[in-house]
């Protein structure tokens, strides 16, 4: 059974009105990209990825006149993708939604949302998604209500060997500094949105908590854009939401080896799933942002990963046509689990 997650930059953008991909020479949200190339770009990776399943972060619009899913299944029968079936969770309007593409031969998929609807009042704890949280951001004694701006998709899944097991997509984002009209408003601003990306870090990690009461198999999934080192606000808050979604070394704790060889190596190469041109600096920037975190029953049933990146992947690197796609297709790369549909085996990680 292989799992993917795959943040595709501004997906949307391929489709029409009617949610039929352009499939033109009309430029894309991609610098120096037209609309066809990045399409044929992603089939090939699709194709090529060939997985059960994917978590596709930044997924085209669900809105009154578009929908996600008559847009994902129609790319996937331009391709003759096995994963044909589309689910999508709580729509957000940002034109970047999470949905599930699978292979409805291998799994039956549902959204099953959980947690109490708590409505724009919100609640404490780990409320449904499409709610709001109640936390104190600022340690002033007065709560404030958190949203995401992209609910989280939650899913119930059973495969076709038997093994049910529950999977949450995620694309947490901290908001840039709009607004801002100096340095110190900046930063101001820059600091309350890492606060209320942190706390939605925080409201994910109660909902994993529950699942791990109830002993459940799950799987964690999507773009988390954070992790050790990544930017200058670490300092203050002390924690990543990458460590606060995986939870503390120990029994509770979620499992992605991408995260923790970053966690546990401050300085020296580390694993990326990202890579972004920082115009300024006229350089790339390189990243690990996407992971796949489990609990040990997906190590039990030999768990390994891959992150498909262009010029770190042997096998990609050393076939051109699908290097080539997985630049033009994206800013990030997909990253996989693999894991036996059966009895339990050893881990390969």
């Amino acid at each position: 059974m292989r799992i993917a997650t795959y943040n595709i930059e501004w997906f949307s953008s391929l489709f029409d009105d009617e949610d039929q991909l352009f499939d033109d020479g009309g430029w894309s949200a991609r610098y120096n990209v037209t609309r066809a190339q990045q399409t044929e770009a992603l089939g090939r990776v699709f194709q090529a990825l060939d997985a059960d399943a994917i978590m596709i972060i930044e997924a085209p619009d669900q809105s009154k006149n578009r929908s996600t899913i008559k847009a994902l299944t129609g790319f996937a029968a331009h391709f003759g993708l096995r994963a044909r079936d589309a689910v999508i969770g709580f729509p957000n309007d940002t034109q970047q939604e999470i949905a599930l593409l699978f292979d409805p031969d291998v799994m039956k998929v549902r959204h099953d949302p959980q947690g109490v609807a708590s409505g724009p009042g919100g609640a404490k704890g780990a409320p449904r998604f499409d709610g709001a949280l109640r936390i104190d951001l600022d340690i002033d004694a007065t709560e404030d209500r958190v949203v995401f701006s992209k609910p989280p998709l939650e899913l119930s899944i059973e495969t076709a060997g038997g093994f049910a097991f529950r999977m949450i997509g995620a694309h947490l984002k901290s908001k840039a500094p709009h607004g801002a009209s100096n340095p110190a408003e900046v930063m101001s601003f820059a600091i309350a949105n890492r606060r209320k990306q942190l706390a939605q870090a925080i409201w994910l990690r109660g909902r994993i908590e529950d699942h791990l009461r109830d002993a459940v198999p799950l799987v964690v999934l999507g773009d988390l854009n954070d992790g050790p080192g990544l930017d200058e606000f670490e300092h203050l808050f002390g924690r990543s939401s990458v460590e606060i979604v995986m939870g503390d070394d120990g029994q509770d704790a979620l499992f992605d080896p991408h995260a923790r060889q970053a966690l546990s190596r401050r300085l020296g190469a580390m694993p990326t799933t990202s890579r972004f041109w920082i115009r300024p600096e006229k350089r790339f920037l390189q990243a690990l942002l996407d992971y796949i975190m489990v609990t040990p029953h997906f190590r039990q049933r030999g768990a390994a990963w891959r992150i498909w990146h262009p010029l770190d992947d042997p096998d990609c690197w050393h076939t051109p046509e699908l290097r080539d796609a997985l630049v033009a297709a994206s800013d990030h790369f997909p990253v996989t689990l693999e894991f036996a549909d059966g009895p339990a085996t050893p881990s390969k990680t």
